[in-house]
């Protein structure tokens, strides 16, 4: 699962890191609850901004040796075991594997109140049946959103003798029961959420039976319907546009099964730790095309104008990865090492299906050669789906994302890395998810922290390791800011619910410690681990320590340590680092101490092994080793100058909140000798805000760093004041590679209103630009020549990019004009998520900046309209209804008492209709003075 990308990067990276796991990791739901109070602030004291980031190929590298031998499963689908397999060659199994480590554990400082039971445990399924097989037979009723099917399940039981099986089958019409091939029903009781079938006598572990259930889906007629932060809802089978009403929106019919949903459309045994073969029959309308897991085997025309799809997947995997994806799509088809891949879009971007789905096959050969474990699945699609409920999922052969990844080429220059990483850590999951798949939620890291590191990889491989590490600070800090208010162990046994392991412990935590793991033991220590662990665990689920092991195994070390204070405790550690030289030992020291509060599973001192390098002031280095094992620790190395530099964790893998007592000459010989991107970050983050002449030195070498983000950071401390400085800016703006960096140079030009840039602002609007440079033209060239830019801006007003959308509404909002509202008018009906913040902020101070009462009146009446519509997105519902308010306080503000009251009424109205607790906390907010 991954999490859905921001379309738009923010000028400068330090917003980025900020919103970054809100906005990638939560859905537009969430987001709407959690940034709302935000937006509400800034919307009131600030005004919006919308500026809205291609490689080459590599060639292949050669095919990697496949094991001489692949692990082999029997036809449940599990490793074979017991007296029905010959294990004379096998290791025994190590005793270690069944039990944790013991971990050493300090008491709770006030103890004086002790539980009187056990804290919760999430115990992995047990397991009392094993699915072998599922075979559905598929079809839909779209006027009433059911899906009418037939499943026919082979099982058997998994150890002991039973007479009984019980399948979770969430919220059907059950029509009958029996086994294949015979008529006779069979008894079963159902309470809408588990069907428990009396099989009519007693199966042991070797007698194999098949039942086939004829049933009615109806995903929508629920009493209530759930979701979480990462998956908005859990209906499992989704009906959009069903009736078509929506005419600029597809009819389609997707599915979402992560965490357990998928027992909302057909029979199963719904837990990560199952796992079966399947086979698909899905009737459609003949004008859809389909997609499900495995490969396509047969499409057979019906009478009555439809078609069925047979759909095959031979090798098992968990119930929860099925899928059905169906509309009106256009199929661009691929190939690598002779397996399909396969890229679903809409028609109208089929030209841009390979740019969507960038670097696909290249990413295939990488993981494929890197893991040591070829690509294991018969195909690879891809497809996108509308009001998707969420960012992406890894369902096998056959992965789904949502809008926000359909782009046109323009677009994808902003932002082709969005795209890029979430293709590549939904490949990922195909080995870690897919193929070797977490036995239960709590350790969930195992499908999510891989996936997560996949995009740290992909982009070292492709941009190298300033890109990478780039990638992975912003995944840092966006673990840091969630765990503020209290964090979890990252396997985590005690959670409340299962939907809260999709957080930013799981997947950026998750990510991280596998870094610090591949630099702890080495590069191909790690990866050769990873193909033991895969190839040891093909087809099956697995728990932390099967991983741990993997490592031991390889490396012959110990690693409990690692995993008891990584994978098992909570936290990470804070350290305060000092630096001392003695002139006349000449010993110089590093002082480190952890200081992170002591709480609930938080380690008091982390065991933290790093490399320290000591510059002397020449610049040569040399790099010393150290562990820290206390609390306060200090650590003395030979110096006989006095270091220019001493840098703990120089290659910056270490997960931890670090206080650096370096002084301004050590910050600047950081940023001009350090080997890592982060170096020279750090040592910008510390110098910007510096008046010295060394660090406005700095500055200026940052404004031609060779990362984009380091140039784009510096530009935004640029003093253009300087003819040097804004020479190079004005250099930048009109040659600089990355587009976010060109944007904001221009962005800076527009604040010196200097007419003689406007060429450049004119060469930013061109047809071959960025959307970014776009809108940072049009908006820099409202503040040298405004009616320049209006004529600009007609010419852009056909555009439905939303960053044009943004930087037209800004610029009409600046300028008002009765001409200009009909495309408000004609935007409003359609802008959503948290651009309709911006969009209607802009709108209201237009109609404010006209005084046109009739134009007021109809803007009113269409607000209303929104805001008292509860199928509106409660982004288009708040930002509506705070339109509302802003001209009622402009009327306030003319004394016109009438109209003030009017809109006052209206909004106490549209409070007390308003069913959302979170709107309605925040319109009572419009009635403070």
């Amino acid at each position: 699962m991954a999490r859905p990308g921001n379309p738009w990067r923010p000028v400068y990276p330090d917003f980025e890191l900020a919103l970054n796991f809100s906005l990638m990791l939560n859905d537009d739901l969430t987001r709407m609850k959690n940034l709302l109070l935000l937006a509400f602030l800034a919307l009131f004291f600030v005004q919006p901004a919308c500026t809205p980031k291609t490689g080459e190929k590599t060639t292949a590298v050669a095919t990697p040796a496949l094991p001489a031998e692949s692990a082999q499963w029997d036809t449940l689908g599990k490793p074979l075991s017991g007296d029905e397999t010959d294990t004379s060659d096998e290791e025994e199994e190590p005793t270690e594997y069944h039990f944790m480590d013991e971990a050493e554990v300090t008491p709770d400082a006030d103890n004086s109140e002790l539980p009187d039971s056990l804290p919760p445990y999430q115990a992995s399924h047990t397991f009392e049946q094993d699915l072998i097989h599922t075979k559905i037979e598929i079809s839909f009723d779209w006027a009433k959103k059911h899906a009418l099917g037939k499943a026919t399940l082979t099982l058997r039981p998994w150890f002991y003798p039973t007479s009984e099986l019980t399948l979770d089958a969430k919220n059907f019409d059950i029509h009958a029961v029996n086994f294949e091939g015979q008529t006779a029903p069979l008894k079963y009781t159902y309470n809408n959420a588990q069907l428990v079938v009396n099989l009519g006598k007693t199966f042991t572990r070797t007698d194999e039976y098949k039942v086939v259930i004829s049933y009615t889906a109806k995903p929508d007629e629920r009493e209530s319907i759930g979701g979480s932060a990462a998956i908005t809802s859990d209906k499992g089978l989704y009906f959009i546009n069903a009736d078509g009403a929506e005419t600029d929106k597809p009819r389609q019919i997707w599915t979402q099964g992560e965490t357990e949903s998928n027992s909302y459309w057909f029979p199963t045994i719904d837990k990560p730790n199952e796992r079966c073969t399947q086979e698909m029959y899905i009737t459609v309308e003949d004008k859809y095309k389909t997609l499900s897991n495995g490969l396509l085997l047969s499409s057979k025309k019906n009478a009555n104008g439809t078609r069925t799809d047979y759909w095959k997947l031979d090798k098992p995997h968990a119930p929860y990865l099925f899928m059905m994806a169906i509309g009106e799509y256009a199929v661009v088809k691929d190939k690598w090492r002779n397996i399909p891949v396969e890229y679903y879009v809409e028609p109208k971007f089929e030209q841009y299906a390979r740019d969507i789905y960038p670097y696909t096959t290249e990413m295939l050969e990488f993981f494929s050669n890197k893991l040591g474990y070829a690509y294991p699945w018969p195909k690879f699609s891809q497809v996108i789906v509308r009001d998707y409920v969420s960012g992406a999922m890894e369902n096998t052969t056959a992965v789904i994302f949502g809008e926000f990844m359909q782009k046109d080429k323009r677009a994808l220059l902003d932002d082709h890395l969005t795209n890029e990483k979430v293709v590549a850590h939904e490949m990922f999951h195909h080995w870690f998810g897919d193929l070797v798949t977490t036995e239960s939620w709590s350790n969930l890291t195992l499908n999510e922290g891989f996936a997560n590191y996949s995009e740290y990889l992909w982009l070292e491989h492709k941009y190298g390791r300033d890109e990478a590490d780039f990638h992975e600070m912003n995944e840092r800090q966006g673990y840091v800011y969630s765990a503020m208010g209290g964090g979890h162990p990252l396997i985590d046994f005690g959670y409340a619910d299962k939907e809260n392991m999709f957080d930013a412990h799981s997947y950026n935590k998750g990510g991280a410690i596998l870094h610090m793991l591949r630099t702890e033991i080495g590069d191909d220590a790690f990866f050769a681990g990873l193909s033991r662990y895969l190839k040891r665990n093909e087809f099956t689920d697995v728990e932390a320590h099967e991983l741990r092991l993997a490592f031991e195994d390889l490396t012959g070390q110990d690693l409990n340590w690692f995993f008891n204070q990584w994978f098992f405790s909570a936290g990470i550690p804070s350290l305060d680092i000092k630096y001392d030289w003695d002139p006349e030992t000449k010993k110089a020291t590093v002082s480190i101490s952890q200081t992170q509060e002591p709480a609930k599973n938080v380690p008091y001192i982390f065991e933290l092994p790093l490399n320290v390098d000591v510059y002397d002031p020449s610049g040569k280095v040399r790099t010393e080793s150290i562990r820290v094992t206390k609390r306060n620790q200090s650590f003395t190395f030979d110096a006989p100058e006095k270091p220019a530099l001493i840098n703990v964790d120089p290659g910056k893998a270490l997960l931890a909140v670090k206080a650096d007592d370096h002084t301004e000459e050590e910050w600047a010989f950081m940023y001009r000798h350090g080997s890592q991107f982060l170096d020279r970050w750090e040592a910008l983050e510390h110098l910007q805000n510096s008046s010295s002449e060394l660090a406005k030195q700095v500055l200026k070498e940052a404004l031609q760093d060779k990362h984009w983000s380091i140039r784009q950071a510096a530009l935004s401390k640029a003093d253009l004041e300087q003819a040097d400085v804004q020479d190079k800016v004005a250099k930048i703006a009109a040659s600089d590679s990355e587009p976010a960096v060109r944007a904001a140079a221009i962005a800076a030009l527009g604040q010196t209103g200097d007419k003689k840039y406007v060429s450049v602002y004119e060469k930013g609007m061109s047809p071959e630009q960025a959307y970014s440079v776009l809108g940072a033209s049009l908006e820099a060239l409202s503040k040298t020549d405004p009616d320049a830019a209006i004529v600009a801006a007609k010419k852009l007003e056909n555009d439905e990019n939303e960053g044009v959308i943004m930087s037209l509404a800004s610029l009409y909002g600046e300028h008002p004009s009765l001409a200009v509202l009909p495309w408000f008018q004609k935007h409003s009906a359609k802008i959503d998520n948290m651009a309709a913040f911006g969009f209607f902020d802009a709108y209201t101070k237009c109609l404010v900046g006209l005084n046109d009462q009739a134009a007021l009146d109809q803007a009113v009446d269409a607000f209303k309209t929104v805001s008292l519509d509860d199928k509106a997105s409660l982004w288009r519902r708040f930002a509506n209804t705070k339109g509302i308010a802003d001209l009622r306080n402009n009327y306030r503000e003319q004394a016109n008492k009438a109209k003030a009251d009017e809109l006052s009424a209206l909004l106490n109205t549209i409070k007390e209709k308003e069913t959302d607790p979170t709107l309605k906390l925040y319109y009572g907010m419009f009635d403070q003075p």
